[in-house]
């Protein structure tokens, strides 16, 4: 009897899945297979709401094939060493597994197709299952990968995408596999409390609400932080609980500005894959590199605690961390000011914004996190390298009642409808301080003037 495993990684999902569906066409019985990655979390990347979203994931991927016939079967340990034994026990010929960009999981890849082929054994790797495009499908003339996100976006458009695969009817596993225990959420220490359920079930479901009712209001409301106006699909399509193939063509049949605004933001998750894949140690460091002299020392380390904690003095910033340790999850613009705020204002180095993202994001994504770090700090693929997000205009545009702020800053809550809370530094007397708020760690006039006199701009 021919059987084949099936290796998941960032793809949690049966919908729409090639590699899972190449391995059922061409054999009798497959293994699916997941293997909690002993090197992922030695590297740290295992953040505590990552392994809960992945928990549930997991759980919802299980469910699934077992209403096919099928199950999950989860190892714990090298991948490659975990993937050879299911292989020998199963007596399988051939591996699936999705394509990865990171330069951890193009070595994963290689070891593992160095080891299946000593026994005997193939390994396949699909495209176009972790991104809607691959990387290096459209690229310029003398390059090997876009730099600029708006001729990319254009080749992106005009390339057709593969068709949507359904989810397959039925899934036979062999016997006698042995499988570890799913990993449960109510299990992991440190969750956010507020961290949505993953999985793919949800997801969907999470998918096809935001298409019939979210989706045309985005282009004008998608910078508004009260309004909450976005899809929240990202941890999806970071776990691949979704297919960004399927949701980019189902976004595509609904006509209007909102739809195409929304499909703009899925191909700006492809081009930063795409340079990722093509610079591999942008992942660390620095894409166009500037000589920057970031702030170091005891009074650098205060401030970025600060900026942690959600204890800045500026309300917009402060709501914004706030909001990522109680969901796991922060608004895009919201990431971009205080990444802005961060690097620019008080100019310490993205690296050490971008590490606190990755202990608290759901989303955390190596391709997308550090390239949106890099573009913000001015070493990235931005070509306005000097762009400045003034965080109180930023607060008055994109949170003009201070509904957002208020949210999660009680201690300005008391201050009324209306864009005053986002300077509470103008409050007279000691009513600033009564209401249990800091005072700004950086004047709102020396942050700009700080962030020219470094980048030598006068």
């Amino acid at each position: 009897m021919n059987v084949s495993v099936i290796l998941f990684t960032s793809d949690l999902r049966l919908h729409d899945h090639p590699p899972l569906r190449a391995a059922l066409a061409s054999s009798d019985e497959v293994v699916p297979l997941f293997v909690r990655d002993d090197g992922i979390e030695a590297a740290g990347f295992a953040a505590p709401n990552r392994r809960a979203f992945l928990a549930d994931c997991l759980a919802d991927l299980d469910a699934g094939l077992r209403r096919r016939g099928g199950r999950l079967v989860v190892r714990h340990g090298d991948v490659v060493d975990q993937v050879c034994r299911v292989a020998t026990e199963a007596g399988a010929g051939s591996v699936h597994m999705a394509a990865g960009v990171s330069r951890y999981a193009r070595r994963r890849e290689e070891r593992l197709r160095a080891a299946l082929e000593s026994t005997g054994r193939r390994l396949t790797v699909h495209d176009a299952v972790t991104t809607a495009l691959p990387p290096g499908a459209v690229t310029p003339a003398a390059a090997d990968h876009f730099a600029v996100f708006t001729p990319y976006f254009r080749h992106w458009s005009r390339h057709r995408l593969r068709d949507v695969m359904g989810a397959p009817r039925a899934v036979r596993v062999p016997d006698g596999i042995a499988s570890g225990e799913l990993p449960a959420r109510r299990d992991i220490p440190g969750v956010s409390p507020g961290l949505a359920a993953g999985g793919e079930t949800a997801a969907r479901r999470r998918l096809t609400a935001w298409l019939r009712s979210g989706i045309t209001r985005y282009a004008e409301a998608h910078d508004d932080l009260a309004a909450d106006a976005t899809s929240r699909l990202s941890a999806a399509l970071h776990f691949g609980a979704l297919s960004p193939v399927e949701v980019v063509h189902r976004a595509r049949g609904v006509a209007g500005p909102g739809a195409e605004a929304f499909v703009r933001q899925l191909a700006w998750r492809d081009f930063h894959h795409q340079v990722l894949a093509a610079r591999p140690e942008t992942s660390t460091a620095d894409y166009r590199p500037r000589n920057d002299r970031w702030r170091t020392g005891h009074h650098a380390d205060a401030d970025i605690a600060a900026w942690r904690e959600g204890r800045t003095g500026y309300p917009v910033i402060d709501a914004a961390m706030r909001q990522l340790r109680h969901e796991g999850w922060m608004h895009n613009r919201a990431r971009l000011l205080t990444a802005s705020f961060l690097t620019k204002t008080l100019y310490v180095d993205w690296r050490a914004g971008a590490r606190h993202f990755l202990d608290l994001l759901v989303d955390g994504d190596i391709a997308d996190n550090q390239l949106n770090w890099q573009w913000v700090a001015g070493t990235g693929t931005d070509t306005r390298p000097n762009r400045v997000l003034n965080p109180v205009a930023q607060a008055r545009r994109h949170d003009p009642h201070g509904a957002y702020v208020r949210r999660w800053v009680p201690e300005l809550a008391a201050l009324g409808d209306g864009p005053g809370v986002h300077e509470p530094w103008r409050l007279r007397g000691s009513g600033r301080a009564a209401r249990g708020y800091p005072d700004p760690v950086v004047d709102p006039a020396d942050g700009p003037a700080r962030f020219r006199q470094a980048r030598g701009l006068g």
